[in-house]
């Protein structure tokens, strides 16, 4: 009888697991490819959706805001939109170093977050979080609007923080560790760390992205995180358990800058840049997780 009983538990345990990683999976699908036609200005940073446009937008980032006497202190890095086939639409220069793009449905704003938002790397100017300005048909416009002004709750000067529109929280990786700092605007510090189990997902913090963790809204599977090395997207909770991984194509071919740039997630697909396809490199957005 002990031993019926055993077996019933293994049997509802096994059900159980296969449950909880269903929704993963096991071989990531791609779901778009955004093939760049326009030379990124600097580096391709992250990728934002706004469902009602029908747009994509692609961010650079790497170029400091410079000025002059004449001129105020802007970035040259600039903003792609794209339609939702990949093609291109349009480019501008808000004038920020981007390292964060989203569209913020609470606001109905396409809105960036900079380099060194935090003020960990010093002070400079044009730094924090701005709403970008755009057409009734999603054009991207060169203007912008202040939304928030730097926090160093943030932490890493080159975090690329994912939002979750639902809490108004953000998820800033931090570079080299398996860190992610939960910022509330509010607070001047993080209102909670969420330490990502990589033991467990069988990875070092350096084979992972560095500065990106994608937030997803699927409850239990809130989080996914590119691993460079082993070409998988892992898939964490918000108590950073490690869930599971989907597999990446194997042909892919990632690059070190991927470790520092090059992500996103935007309708519900993790985005990541392939430089080696095409005149200007490609974006693949791979469907991960089953959207609840």
């Amino acid at each position: 009888m002990m031993r019926i009983s055993t077996i019933l538990v293994s049997i509802a345990f096994a059900t159980m697991l296969q449950t909880t990683q269903a929704a993963i999976f096991p071989e990531a699908q791609v779901g778009i490819k955004i093939p760049l036609t326009q030379k990124p200005s600097t580096r391709p940073m992250t990728v934002a959706y706004i469902p009602s446009l029908k747009r994509y937008y692609i961010a650079d980032g790497g170029l400091a805001p410079m000025g002059s006497e004449t001129e105020a202190p802007i970035s040259k890095s600039q903003i792609h939109a794209y339609d939702d086939e990949g093609k291109y639409v349009n480019s501008a220069k808000p004038g920020y170093d981007n390292r964060s793009i989203y569209y913020n449905s609470n606001s109905n704003k396409l809105e960036t977050i900079t380099y060194n938002i935090s003020s960990f790397g010093g002070f400079s100017p044009n730094t924090g979080i701005f709403s970008i300005d755009l057409t009734e048909t999603g054009e991207v416009k060169d203007t912008s609007s202040d939304v928030f002004g730097f926090n160093p709750a943030f932490g890493d000067a080159n975090t690329m923080p994912s939002y979750n529109a639902e809490k108004n929280l953000y998820y800033a990786k931090q570079g080299r560790s398996n860190k992610v700092l939960v910022v509330d605007l509010k607070a001047r510090e993080q209102i909670a760390e969420i330490n990502l189990d990589l033991t467990k997902a069988g990875v070092a913090f350096d084979d992972v992205s560095d500065f990106f963790v994608a937030y997803t809204g699927i409850k239990g599977e809130e989080l996914e995180l590119l691993d460079i090395d082993h070409k998988a997207v892992l898939v964490f909770d918000l108590t950073g358990k490690f869930i599971g991984k989907s597999e990446l194509p194997k042909d892919l071919k990632l690059r070190s800058h991927n470790h520092l740039n090059g992500a996103g997630y935007a309708n519900d697909m993790l985005f990541v840049y392939h430089e080696s396809e095409g005149e200007f490199g490609t974006y693949y957005g791979f469907k991960v997780q089953k959207a609840n």
